[in-house]
């Protein structure tokens, strides 16, 4: 079953495998049932008028969207090399407690086909695409979209408390095409693909799978809500795999391909400088 959300004149509305859900459908509501009776509540709701509208992001305004980090052997490294305090991360790496931090909120995040941005005082921009977990308001998995954590590895790398200004500013998080309902045993073995495109070539691409994740996904959950109350749901990226060589930066007009399972999200990077995107 997928869930997508689209644009409509009179406003954004919900679809369940291309026919629209009720116009008053919200995606908080969905999120405050148990996983279990989550099936049975949209089929009992979908009508039958196909779903026409573009794409939007797959959540609602005020959604939080969080992000862990160092949960791949790759990523690790690659934090090792780019920053100055390179210790930090083997310790995250290794450590009980796993790194996480707020990227989101829903009116920031850009859907499929949409566009996202690098920053304009960072030399070096990656895309870092994500497994990106819908969690419901009883901390259970109900599924996943595809997630694009866009960061600057230059800031990062310079000082680890720059993680906030690498990690989040307009256009950095891209989520979608919809979110795919499943359950949690379907995640641990999903392919993950990149590829960016410049010029209808490919200039970067890479593969790696959710079962390279070193944290179960549960735990990673189970952690973000030790002393959050999540009572609307929320949505949990859970690091990256594949890490673009130092070489390598995106630019304005690449295209950024991401394929996690079934699902597929697109966007081009904005060529326009933040203020002139509209």
């Amino acid at each position: 079953m997928l869930l997508t959300r689209h644009e409509r004149a009179r406003g954004a509305r919900w679809a369940l495998d291309g026919r629209y859900l009720p116009e008053r459908f919200d995606l908080r509501l969905l999120l405050e049932l148990r996983h279990s009776a989550t099936t049975g509540f949209l089929r009992g709701v979908v009508g039958t008028n196909p779903a026409t509208g573009p794409l939007l992001a797959p959540l609602e305004s005020t959604t939080e969207v969080w992000a862990a980090g160092v949960t791949y052997k790759r990523s690790r490294e690659a934090r090792e090399e780019e920053s100055a305090v390179r210790d930090v991360y083997a310790k995250v790496y290794e450590a009980e407690r796993p790194e996480l931090f707020m990227k989101a909120v829903g009116w920031r995040v850009s859907g499929h086909q949409m566009p996202i941005r690098i920053r304009e005082d960072s030399r070096w921009n990656v895309p870092e695409p994500e497994l990106t977990l819908v969690v419901n308001a009883h901390g259970e998995i109900i599924g996943y979209c595809v997630g694009n954590d866009v960061s600057s590895r230059e800031i990062e790398g310079e000082n680890p408390l720059y993680l906030p200004q690498a990690k989040i500013y307009d256009g950095s998080c891209a989520l979608g095409p919809g979110i795919a309902l499943v359950d949690s045993p379907t995640l641990s073995a999903l392919a993950i693909r990149l590829a960016v495109l410049r010029d209808e070539r490919v200039v970067f691409q890479g593969e790696t799978s959710t079962s390279e994740i070193t944290r179960p996904l549960q735990a990673l959950v189970d952690a973000l809500r030790k002393e959050l109350s999540f009572p609307q749901g929320a949505f949990l990226m859970t690091g990256t795999g594949i890490v673009p060589p130092s070489d390598f930066s995106l630019q304005g007009g690449d295209i950024v391909r991401i394929e996690i399972g079934e699902l597929t999200l697109e966007n081009e990077v904005d060529r326009r400088p933040r203020g002139l995107e509209s």
